[in-house]
């Protein structure tokens, strides 16, 4: 039915555009659009094109009750007790009076279809495209000698989508609008403007969970959320029939899409206390559609390419044939070259995240903002241990410095539910977050009061690891403002939970108990299979980071010295990290074997990255011991897991076994839904969306991280020129990647060396240049710049 055209716009390799031969039939073919808040998932259809449409804000669910275990706290001498007797049998099932509620789901708003021409109409010279040059989206193709194009973008400045259908022959548009929603809906055409009015559920259970009834509405509860749909056509009329809008005998149309929800904060009822979502989306779309397509669509590349155009990469010459973007993920998976490609899913992690992560308070969760399921995968939420803070490493290094503040705002939000859980569940002061999230700050260990194993259920420290965001962000920005009228405070906060939770072992080292591995499990030396313990390495791992930037972020600001002795005190008196007789890096207290000794989590490698206490440079034993807990797992594991690995490569200085990993994360893999006898394993989409699988937005953003750490690596004084460089990119550039102390570097380099660096200071300041064996000392000016030749 379809066959290909080639415009000039879809050069040879290129690293900028997806492009595909035929219209995507699953989601993970879709071309995905976002201003940050509203989504929209595109399929370029031609009898019917559908496109999804998300709002980062609406989700079920109201407020959490953060009370809602009181009295948890009570059970924590118990299992300390189980623990100290060696009884993990009983520490395990005593953890899981330590539970509380599930999470709720982000919801999918909807779904629209334009529906176009006569069933069965053949089209020729299809080609549908994603620039994310300009975040732009484009459909063209032939019917009966008439050209038909379609445009779509998601615009932050104008918070509106705009679609442009146009025909090359007077008045032969013809289509109609209608849409559809898994949530309550009411739709009315009545007055030349498509108008959706519903509301999202007040609860939704995860999709794991068996209930008879996972998914609640109530009239007087939840969301509200309003769709507008309006229409500016050239030639012809707007027509309307059955709750439809279109036009009949067009040259060419504008589609204007405004979306809104009531959503108001985490601790505002979003019926009684919500915003007027049918006023907000009303005053967007009159705003917007008094405005020329032209202005729109400039407005928006503007505002878009201040954030993407911050930073270029050049991975050096391709000889990679031109081929649509999902024949040419499966030529790369056989083990081609294609360095563009490499270059391209770089850029794509950060097109995602400008495009899912500019609202305060709802950071990019598990898909982003891109979600058409009423019960999504893991309820796409914010899962704590680890996914959505790896949504966000590609922000600081990769110069989208701004687009962290949702996670940042929102660890605030959180940090408030935070103390309740501390208190109710585990007796201490400060804030504590467990395992999942949502829109409400949810921060209480799920499990649903005890239906959960401990595994996954009842770990504690999402707030350490929440926390390690906020210093980072000072490291890289040198926010001295942020770090002491709120982020020192959340800070200390976090830490607090930690000073207060820890107890001594046998031997006065300071350990957590309870404690778990996330989603891993141990084998006793009897044979029970457990998750309970004490002392687990992951859990100080990221206390040693938090309370490590607590210390430091009391000198910065010269304060809060009595509280910065308790943190150095307890730091000291850590129990320290053990190598098992393997050679690795123990993840247990004890030298015991893992149930799953390739499991896809590596938690006690936080030190290594995210973290900076272990490295190759300063901890070689402890680094050598990670390599080794490496080289047990093996490299074959789900999306997320394998960009993180890459990561932890990269920082052991390994850029070959880091590339390795790198092509093996852009391993092609078969939509969700389509029969197919290749292996579901992790891996990219034809759409370039990680398969986990199923599609996580984390693995998308963890391997773009992994770049720019391949590349560039610092702390507070140094920065590291190419430190995991693989041989396949000997020769290359980059430019607008950021390092700590408030530095941006450009760079040049031919056969594995660099021949020449620019570095520019954001705020003044000194750092020292690492490359190789050559070391050179820059103290610059704000604003200024320092060109060095090598």
């Amino acid at each position: 039915m379809w066959s290909l055209l080639f415009f000039q716009n879809a050069t040879a390799q290129s690293n900028h555009v997806l492009w595909y031969n035929k219209p995507a039939e699953y989601f993970e073919e879709s071309l995905v659009l976002g201003n940050g808040k509203m989504g929209a998932t595109v399929f370029g259809g031609v009898n019917s094109d559908k496109i999804y449409l998300n709002d980062i804000t609406l989700w079920s669910g109201e407020p959490v009750n953060a009370n809602m275990n009181p009295e948890a706290y009570k059970n924590v001498p118990a299992i300390r007790a189980a623990l100290k007797n060696e009884d993990y049998k009983l520490a395990d099932e005593l953890n899981k009076k330590l539970e509380g509620s599930y999470s709720q789901s982000f919801s999918p708003l909807g779904t629209m279809h334009i529906s176009h021409f006569k069933e069965g109409t053949k089209a020729t010279n299809y080609y549908r495209e994603l620039d994310i040059n300009d975040a732009v989206s484009k459909v063209n193709y032939e019917i009966d000698n008439v050209k038909y194009t379609r445009e779509y973008f998601v615009s932050a400045p104008d918070q509106i989508m705009v679609i442009k259908i146009t025909s090359d022959k007077k008045n032969k548009l013809n289509f109609l609008i209608d849409f559809e929603s898994l949530l309550k809906f009411k739709t009315d055409a009545s007055s030349n403007q498509l108008k959706i009015n519903g509301y999202a559920p007040y609860h939704a259970e995860p999709s794991y969970v068996e209930s008879a009834n996972p998914i609640l509405f109530d009239e007087n509860r939840g969301t509200r959320f309003t769709s507008l749909v309006q229409i500016k056509n050239t030639g012809g009329s707007v027509i309307t029939s059955d709750n439809k809008i279109g036009v009949k005998n067009a040259t060419e149309a504008l589609i204007f899409v405004s979306i809104a929800t009531s959503f108001n904060g985490f601790d505002k009822n979003p019926r009684t206390e919500g915003l007027d979502d049918k006023a907000i989306a009303a005053e967007n779309m009159a705003k917007a559609i008094s405005k020329s397509y032209t202005s729109l669509k400039k407005a928006h590349i503007l505002d878009y390419q201040k954030l993407f155009k911050r930073v270029s990469l050049d991975l050096g010459k391709t000889t990679a044939p031109n081929l649509p973007t999902d024949e040419r993920l499966l030529r790369y998976s056989n083990g081609e070259e294609d360095k563009n490609l490499e270059t391209l899913y770089f850029q794509y992690g950060r097109y995602l995240l400008i495009s899912s992560s500019r609202t305060l308070g709802a950071p990019a969760n598990l898909q982003g903002v891109w979600n058409p399921y009423m019960r999504p995968p893991w309820s796409s939420n914010y899962t704590t241990n680890i996914n959505v803070q790896e949504n966000y490493w590609l922000a600081e290094n990769t110069n989208l410095s701004e687009l962290h503040q949702p996670l940042l705002s929102f660890i605030k939000n959180i940090s408030e539910t935070g103390k309740i859980t501390a208190k109710t569940f585990y007796g201490v002061n400060g804030w504590a977050v467990a395992h999942n999230s949502d829109i409400w700050a949810m921060s209480n260990p799920v499990g649903n009061f005890g239906g959960g194993d401990p595994n996954w259920a009842c770990w504690n420290m999402g707030g350490a690891w929440l926390s390690t965001h906020i210093w980072e962000h000072y490291l890289f920005s040198q926010d001295l403002n942020y770090l002491k009228n709120e982020g020192y405070d959340l800070m200390r906060g976090a830490a607090q939970f930690c000073l207060e939770w820890l107890v001594e072992d046998k031997n006065g080292n300071l350990v957590t108990s309870p404690s778990t591995s996330p989603e891993n499990m141990y084998i006793t030396p009897s044979g029970y299979v457990g998750a309970t313990l004490y002392g687990g390495s992951a859990d100080l791992a990221m206390i040693r980071q938090c309370f490590s930037n607590a210390i430091e972020g009391s000198k910065v600001l010269n304060t809060d010295a009595e509280f910065r002795m308790k943190l150095e005190k307890a730091l000291s008196k850590l129990y320290p990290y053990q190598i098992g007789k393997a050679g690795n890096l123990q993840e247990w207290y004890f030298d015991w074997k893992d149930q799953e000794p390739k499991h896809r989590h590596q938690s006690h490698l936080f030190g290594l990255f995210p973290g900076n206490h272990i490295s190759p440079l300063t901890t070689p034993e402890l680094a050598n011991a990670a390599r080794t807990t490496l080289e047990i797992k093996g490299d074959e594991t789900t999306g997320w897991s394998k960009g993180w690995r890459i990561n932890l490569w990269a920082r052991l200085l390994d850029g070959n076994r880091a590339y390795k990993m790198y092509r093996e994360l852009l391993r092609y893999v078969d939509p969700d839904g389509k029969k197919t006898e290749k292996p579901r394993r992790g891996g990219t989409y034809p759409n370039l969306f990680d398969a986990h699988p199923p599609f996580q937005i984390d693995g998308n953003f963890g391997g773009a991280a992994a770049v720019a750490e391949m590349l560039v690596q610092s702390d507070e004084n140094e920065i590291r020129l190419l430190p995991a460089l693989p041989d396949a990119w000997e020769t290359g550039s980059v430019k607008g990647l950021c390092a700590r102390g408030g530095f941006e570097i450009e760079m040049e380099w031919s056969n594995k060396a660099v021949k020449k660096v620019t570095v520019f200071s954001k705020n003044g300041g000194k750092t020292t240049l690492i490359s190789g064996d050559k070391k050179q000392i820059v103290v610059l000016k704000k604003g200024q710049k320092a060109a060095i030749n090598w």
